[in-house]
């Protein structure tokens, strides 16, 4: 009797690059990230995804990249915070918006801070309403971000050492 194979290839692009690599089935798309492709700005917080500290961005959407069977995004883009720059010579609006800002301490929870803020400003443009905007507002026009909005659609992401009010002018400074 044979065992089967739990092993699958996949190519993943990454940060606008392919990579074509061979993945046990039960790894997650983190350390994949972390381990085999040396991009190590996402980071494993709780592994449970709780904390928000692995966020990164999958085909444009935030997701907690603990939680994602690498094997299952085959042909997907993966944005990770070394990539939110794009080419690299110029940081993304919310990087300077988070230097200038000083919104972050310790920085641990960065990286999946500056993934979530790019995705959820991407939601919002989208019109996909928050719980704070109401279960009865359908997806339409853009949302208005207010700081109550803000706060509502970046909760999943957590940051020990409390440098929430930056966090929110920070975003706050690029819509």
């Amino acid at each position: 009797m044979t065992s089967a194979s739990h092993h699958s290839e996949i190519t993943l692009r990454v940060n606008g690059k392919p990579h074509t690599l061979r993945v046990d089935h039960r790894r997650v798309l983190l350390d994949l990230l972390r381990e085999d492709l040396d991009l190590t700005g996402s980071k494993k917080g709780c592994d449970h995804g709780q904390c928000g500290a692995c966020t990164v961005l999958v085909d444009g959407r935030r997701l907690n990249s603990c939680l994602l069977l690498a094997v299952t995004l085959d042909g997907s883009e993966i944005t990770t915070v070394e990539g939110l720059g794009g080419d690299g010579e110029e940081p993304h609006p919310l990087q300077r918006a988070f230097l200038d800002r000083d919104a972050f301490q310790c920085g641990y929870c960065t990286p999946g801070q500056l993934c979530s803020a790019v995705g959820m400003l991407a939601e919002a443009a989208a019109g996909h309403p928050s719980h704070v905007t109401g279960p009865e507002t359908p997806a339409g026009p853009p949302v208005a971000l207010d700081r109550t909005e803000i706060r509502e659609r970046m909760s999943g992401n957590l940051c020990r050492c409390g440098a929430y009010p930056r966090i929110v002018e920070a975003i706050e400074d690029v819509i």
